[in-house]
C-alpha cells in the first residue's frame, strides 16, 4: 500500500488553543503508530520558530507569530502572521514532498490557505469558522465569511463537522453542501480505577473564556450550595476571564466552596475527574466538546447546555440538557443529582457506554480513510 503524505494546517497546538489543539495532538499520537502515513503539521509557537520531530513519521513546524500573553485566544494579528508564514512554509514543503492531501483544521485561516495552495484538501469544521457560530463575528459572517466559506467548501474534497449540530448550522449557509461528521475522540481505557470522593464535587474543565459561560455555572452553584457543607465546585483551566469569575465568587461569598485549579496537564485532569460527582459544561456554543467526552469516559453524569452536538451524546439516561445562560436549570439539575446519588452513578455508567466507540484510534482511522479517498 502506498505511503500517504499528509500536511495538516492548524494555527493552534498545545499549549496554544483549546479543543482543536488537543484533537490535533491526539490524532498525531495515533498517526505515529502507522507505517503507511507521513505527516507534517504547520502550527504556531510560543516563542521562536523551530521544527520538532514528533515521531519517526511526523514533523511539527512551529512558526513564530510573536505570540504574547493569553494562550487560548489568537488575535487578528496573530492569525495574519500565521497565515502569511504558513502559506510560504506549506508551498516550500509541498515542492519538496508533494503531499497527497492537506487537512485544514478550521475554515479560517487554514481552509483558506489550503484552497490557495491549489492542492486536494479536506476541511474540518470545529465551531469557529462556521458562519453564525459566534455572535461576535455576526457582521463579518453576514457580509464576508458566509460567501467565502461557500467557495472554500465547494472546492474541498471533503468537509467534515465534529457534530451533527455543527453540520446543521453549516448547512444553513450552503444547504446543498455535502458535509460528513467525525466526532472528537477520547482516550478510552477499558478498566479505570475510580475512587469517588466523599464530597459532592461539581467540576468543569473549560477554558476560562466568555464563550464557555462559566459565570452561569458559578451563579447556579452559589444558589445550590447554600446550607450544604459537603459540596464543592472545581474549575480547571486558564483564560482571560479568571479575574472576572473570581470576582463573582467573592461577591457571592462562596470563596471556600470554589477552587480555581488553573492549567493542568490533561492526563492529570483526566485522572482527577473520575472521583467527582458531576461534570457541567455551560457553554454558549460548542461543536463537540473534548472535555465533555473525557468526563463521559470517566463515568460522570453530565449537565450541558443545549448547543452544538450536546443532544447527540446527552439524554435523560446520562445527564441533563439545560438552556444556555439559565442558572435556575443548572441549579435544579445539581439538586436532583445531589439528592439521588444512585441516579448519578447510573447516569455515569450510561455516559461511559455512550463514548465506548469514540476512542482516538477509531477516529484517526476514519480520517486516514478519507485521506486515501482523496488520493485515489
Amino acid at each position: 500500500m502506498k505511503k500517504l503524505k499528509v500536511l495538516i494546517l492548524n494555527y493552534e497546538y498545545p499549549p496554544l488553543g483549546g479543543g482543536a489543539a488537543t484533537a490535533t495532538k491526539n490524532l498525531l499520537k495515533q498517526y505515529s503508530k502507522k507505517d503507511d502515513i507521513e505527516v507534517d503539521l504547520i502550527t504556531s509557537s510560543v516563542g521562536e520558530e523551530r521544527v520538532e520531530q514528533f515521531s519517526k513519521n511526523i514533523n511539527i513546524y512551529f512558526l513564530d507569530i510573536k505570540k504574547r500573553g493569553e494562550l487560548h485566544n489568537q488575535s487578528k494579528i496573530n492569525l495574519l502572521r500565521y497565515s502569511f508564514q504558513a502559506l510560504f512554509k506549506a508551498r516550500k514543503l509541498d515542492r519538496e514532498k508533494d503531499y497527497d492531501v492537506i487537512h485544514a483544521l478550521f475554515v479560517y485561516p487554514c481552509g483558506f490557505l489550503a484552497m490557495l495552495l491549489d492542492d486536494d484538501y479536506i476541511v474540518s469544521l470545529r465551531g469557529s469558522g462556521v458562519p453564525f457560530y459566534s455572535k461576535k463575528y455576526y457582521w463579518l459572517d453576514k457580509f464576508i465569511f458566509q460567501y467565502l466559506s461557500k467557495i472554500i467548501w465547494k472546492k474541498a474534497k471533503y468537509v467534515i463537522a465534529n457534530s451533527q449540530g455543527l453540520k446543521e448550522l453549516a448547512l444553513k449557509t450552503i444547504p446543498d453542501q455535502e458535509i460528513g461528521v467525525i466526532y472528537n475522540g477520547v482516550d478510552w481505557v477499558e478498566e479505570l480505577p475510580i475512587k469517588k470522593e466523599e464530597k459532592f464535587i461539581v467540576v468543569s474543565t473549560s477554558r476560562l473564556i466568555e464563550r464557555k459561560g462559566l459565570n452561569y455555572l458559578i451563579e447556579a452553584f452559589g444558589k445550590f450550595c447554600k446550607g450544604k457543607d459537603d459540596v464543592e465546585l472545581r474549575l480547571y483551566g486558564g483564560g482571560d476571564k479568571r479575574e472576572m469569575l473570581e470576582g463573582i465568587v467573592k461577591n457571592l461569598g462562596i470563596e471556600g466552596k470554589i477552587t480555581f485549579l488553573g492549567e493542568q496537564p490533561r492526563e492529570v485532569v483526566y485522572e482527577d475527574i473520575g472521583g467527582y460527582s458531576v461534570f457541567v459544561i455551560p457553554s454558549k456554543n460548542e461543536g463537540m466538546s473534548n472535555s465533555m467526552l473525557e468526563a463521559m469516559a470517566r463515568g460522570l453524569p453530565i449537565i450541558a447546555t443545549d448547543v452544538g452536538g450536546t443532544r447527540e451524546l446527552i439524554d435523560e439516561r446520562n445527564g441533563f440538557i439545560v438552556e444556555k445562560e439559565n442558572t435556575e436549570q443548572i441549579c435544579e439539575a445539581l439538586e436532583k443529582l445531589y439528592n439521588n446519588k444512585e441516579l448519578g452513578e447510573k447516569m455515569g455508567r450510561a455516559s461511559r457506554e455512550k463514548v465506548r466507540d469514540l476512542s482516538w484510534d477509531r477516529i484517526a482511522e476514519q480520517y486516514i480513510e478519507l485521506y486515501r479517498k482523496v488520493d485515489d
